[in-house]
């Protein structure tokens, strides 16, 4: 809760630097004014000032000054105010520096232990970005041309988008399709021409029953793999009572399975690449449709 209030009573800005504070002290264990000055583009001073009024406005036994190593260091009271301290924020905080490290000087050297596998984005043209934002955000239905594998032929759609999805590996956007007369997933690649904006949508995003259930995906160990291997698979995805429930909306179902490389038409023949399975794979069939 304290953590909560402290995020209220300050501007968002220092709010992000209060947290890269934090952040950095934790798991570097040792914070300077560079990490401020390299992250925000701020000067030395302005640095100095976010942390001390982070440590006399907000957390006052967080940090204490070592001299020997010439930054701040946490102290053994620490209990952070702005960040969840969890091992997947900081991964988190990383991936980010990896994307930014190019462009911000000294960054690059900062994180030079840490590589992100970069997997290039399918390109989706501003052209067709642009009006589906607007579609989305004031509910219009849109005029577009789509090409799908089943119909590789341009075709005309008329769709009602509600939300843009990223899966991990592409783009696609959650729409009412007029022509099926249901709620679709539209993959932005294979958006052609220029959309065009229509009028208001009566198929909005409170009418998609997929969209709006969530269903819960339990994944066990494979059943193949001894109770040592098992064991070992259990504490890699972080699995209580032997199982990870991951709760989703129905219609994502499949996407959170291909991100955990299941493919429920076919079981890998080696069971250390399969690792894992789905235990209630049946109940989650009506949401495994393949595009």
């Amino acid at each position: 809760m304290k953590r909560k209030q402290s995020i209220e009573q300050v501007r968002w800005d220092l709010a992000l630097r209060y947290r890269l504070i934090e952040t950095v002290a934790w798991w570097e264990g040792r914070l300077t004014t560079g990490h401020l000055m390299q992250s925000f583009g701020i000067s030395r001073q302005q640095a100095s000032k976010d942390i001390n009024t982070y440590i006399n406005e907000h957390a006052p036994r967080n940090l204490t000054y070592d001299k020997q190593r010439k930054g701040y260091v946490p102290s053994k009271q620490f209990k952070p105010q702005f960040i969840d301290d969890s091992a997947s924020a900081y991964l988190h905080l990383l991936y980010q520096n990896n994307e930014r490290a190019p462009h911000i000087e000294g960054l690059a050297l900062a994180y030079a232990h840490t590589k992100v596998l970069e997997v290039p984005d399918r390109p989706i043209r501003p052209e067709i970005l642009r009006p589906l934002l607007a579609a989305c955000r004031d509910g219009l239905r849109l005029e577009t041309e789509y090409v799908s594998l089943n119909t590789p032929n341009v075709e005309i759609r008329l769709i009602a988008p509600h939300t843009l999805v990223y899966t991990g590996m592409r783009w696609h956007v959650r729409a009412f399709c007029e022509k099926n007369r249901q709620y679709r997933d539209f993959v932005l690649s294979r958006l052609r021409g220029e959309p065009d904006l229509l009028d208001e949508s009566q198929n909005t995003r409170d009418l998609d029953d997929d969209w709006n259930t969530e269903v819960p995906i339990i994944f066990t160990p494979d059943g193949r793999l001894n109770a040592a291997q098992q064991a070992i698979i259990e504490t890699d995805f972080g699995m209580t009572d032997g199982q990870l429930v991951v709760a989703s909306r129905k219609a994502l179902v499949k996407y959170v399975l291909r991100r955990y490389q299941i493919d429920p038409r076919n079981q890998a023949t080696n069971p250390e690449a399969q690792q894992i399975v789905v235990s209630n794979i049946k109940e989650l069939r009506p949401w495994l449709m393949h595009d």
